[in-house]
């Protein structure tokens, strides 16, 4: 019988930023949003891709000699041979990564069993219990692999361990609004009020998420808000106000987390050949004390990052 698997591209041991508690969190692949300001280019395709990382390249050019399209070489960089992928060519085939033993050329994104994960979670059961930590199902957008989810969650929940799942809201599908219904915990993303705004700078309306939203408020799920400040993009005043406004009228709402923009993944844009489209500037300490008063004073229990 064939198991359910996940595709998951990082897995954290010993988080304390990711819901309560010491927590594994493990990000799953695939998103429906492109967030200029995304952090885990690696965690929006559907399927494993080509890691390149360019400064490991020992310049041996067996890479170049068993892709079967043509699709690499080598360049001269600093009187250092580095790597360079055609994208467009490129097959993802993966031979490239068996004979790479420098370890330039790697998977953004690797399958497991729910078993698999389980057997690798469960390890840390020690630190959940003691204190009161758990499992946190991140990516990515975790409800857009459903089944594995679901699956995970039971069996989290069937030896007593606690189960978050940190989601940008924009979930769709009945199965994978059943995966918020079911975990202890949502760490839930709050972009932009402004609909208009939320369509160029993450490519999605923002209703089905303000819908999902309110009604796991309903539900009374518990529920961490997580509201990313990029100043040029998100950061208007009147978009601040009508957030904390909004999430002052949510009984569910356990904690607002102010999350200051950062180029944490930059290098990651460059790993995936890909162009990195944020220009924007550090939100400095003032401003970040100013944006939390400002959702204090509505009631909100708030803090800078989360």
């Amino acid at each position: 019988m064939e198991q359910t698997r996940g595709l998951i591209f990082h897995i954290i041991h010993g988080s304390f930023v990711d819901g309560y508690g010491i927590r594994t969190t493990l990000f799953l692949k695939g998103c429906p949003l492109r967030c200029v300001w995304c952090c885990n280019p690696e965690g929006q395709a559907f399927y494993p891709e080509l890691k390149v990382t360019a400064a490991k390249c020992n310049g041996c050019g067996k890479c170049v000699s068993v892709c079967p399209v043509g699709a690499i070489r080598l360049l001269e960089e600093k009187d250092k041979p580095a790597i360079n992928v055609d994208r467009k060519l490129c097959a993802n085939c993966g031979q490239c990564i068996e004979i790479c033993f420098a370890g330039a050329l790697e998977w953004f994104g690797k399958y497991y069993t729910v078993e698999e994960i389980f057997e690798n979670v469960k390890k840390d059961q020690h630190f959940y219990r003691s204190s009161e930590g758990g499992v946190t199902i991140g990516g990515g957008e975790a409800t857009w692999q459903p089944e594995f989810t679901l699956e995970l969650i039971k069996k989290c929940k069937e030896n007593y361990i606690h189960t978050a799942i940190d989601t940008c809201g924009y979930v769709t599908s009945p199965e994978g609004v059943k995966c918020l219904e079911e975990a202890d915990l949502l760490l839930f993303d709050i972009k932009d009020m402004d609909p208009d705004r939320h369509i160029k700078n993450t490519g999605r309306s923002n209703e089905p998420i303000l819908k999902n939203l309110k009604r796991l408020n309903d539900m009374g799920k518990p529920i961490i808000i997580r509201v990313p400040v990029v100043p040029g993009y998100n950061d208007f005043e009147e978009n601040l106000k009508a957030t904390a406004k909004f999430l002052a009228g949510l009984k569910s709402v356990e904690r607002v987390d102010i999350i200051p923009v950062h180029e944490f993944g930059k290098v990651k844009y460059e790993q995936l050949g890909k162009e990195y489209r944020l220009k924007t500037k550090p939100l400095d300490a003032e401003r970040q004390d100013e944006i939390k008063a400002m959702f204090e004073h509505c009631g909100l229990n708030t803090q800078i990052g989360g």
